[in-house]
């Protein structure tokens, strides 16, 4: 006795009815490389009738993918099958291609992994992620979007396309329960700089990382002399760390300074153009005005 007969006694082979949990017979079967071999009885002629050889062989799917069959007719039956006898794979398609309307009814439904969609994702109801939304084509949306920090993300874009200044906000340095709000300085440039005081020295010593970061011919130097009037200028830029500082009234140096210039190891932007914030016809690594990137619950704390 096999397994099978153990398993569901009666007349197993026979499909009497009740003797099984299922029944096949003229509305699906099995498939897998045995369709084509002798070894292959799980839909005998007895149960299944003909229509096992009335499936093509080469449409959608072929008969070798192990898989399952819903079987209408030889010209309108799904396949759930794999690729070959590989599992690492799963596909579930038409006869004909692509399943036109695929539903699934279900108040909860969990992926654990990544989704990817080559078509639309249309939902009338909430998408909530835990973790990333990633999309190379568009991203559109009729109705509100909300993000966690950012509430109603259109109305964020809206009021961002007002050019509000770049401000932030922190605890007051000398004042008990006060607050402290500055504001960006802005520029049309990647500018970065390096201040500091002069005395007993004619030389700024610069970082030695401006000569991988800085473009020399856009480094500018402001001087400011302390105690006494000092002619001041700047002798020359050498090694792109060192810039050298002269007093034409031949005295001592005693400044301060700050040295700007024009990062090297990224694109220029462009200041001006015409369109919508997708139109910037330049590296786009910019941040959009009005979002508050550093904004944290109990901030006020």
């Amino acid at each position: 006795m096999s397994l099978w007969q153990s398993l569901f006694p009666g007349n197993p082979e026979g499909g009497i009815e009740g003797s099984l949990p299922f029944r096949f017979e003229n509305f699906g079967t099995f498939a897998g490389p045995q369709a084509s071999s002798t070894n292959y009885n799980y839909d005998k002629i007895s149960e299944e009738l003909l229509w096992p050889n009335f499936v093509p062989g080469d449409y959608a799917f072929k008969n070798v993918d192990l898989g399952a069959y819903l079987y209408n007719n030889e010209f309108n039956y799904v396949g759930f099958h794999c690729d070959g006898v590989s599992t690492a794979q799963m596909y579930l398609q038409h006869s004909a291609g692509n399943i036109p309307i695929f539903n699934i009814l279900a108040d909860t439904t969990n992926v654990l992994g990544n989704v990817n969609a080559v078509g639309n994702i249309n939902a009338t109801g909430d998408i909530t992620a835990l973790g990333n939304i990633n999309a190379t084509g568009n991203f559109n949306f009729t109705g509100p979007m909300q993000l966690t920090g950012v509430g109603d993300v259109k109305a964020a874009i809206e009021a961002a396309a007002k050019s509000p200044p770049k401000s932030f906000d922190m605890h007051h340095p000398t004042k008990k329960g006060w607050r402290l709000t500055h504001v960006c300085l802005e520029g049309p440039e990647a500018a970065v700089y390096y201040r500091g005081k002069l005395k007993g020295s004619n030389i700024i010593e610069l970082p030695e990382y401006w000569r991988g970061l800085v473009d020399l011919e856009t480094v500018t130097v402001n001087l400011t002399p302390i105690g006494a009037w000092q002619e001041l200028f700047v002798e020359k830029i050498q090694w792109g760390t060192e810039i050298h500082i002269k007093n034409n009234l031949a005295g001592p140096v005693n400044c301060h300074y700050t040295v700007y210039g024009e990062r090297k190891d990224v694109d220029k932007i462009v200041v001006e153009y015409e369109g919508k914030i997708e139109d910037y016809p330049g590296n786009d690594q910019r941040s959009i005005v009005g979002y508050h990137y550093d904004y944290r619950e109990g901030v006020n704390g």
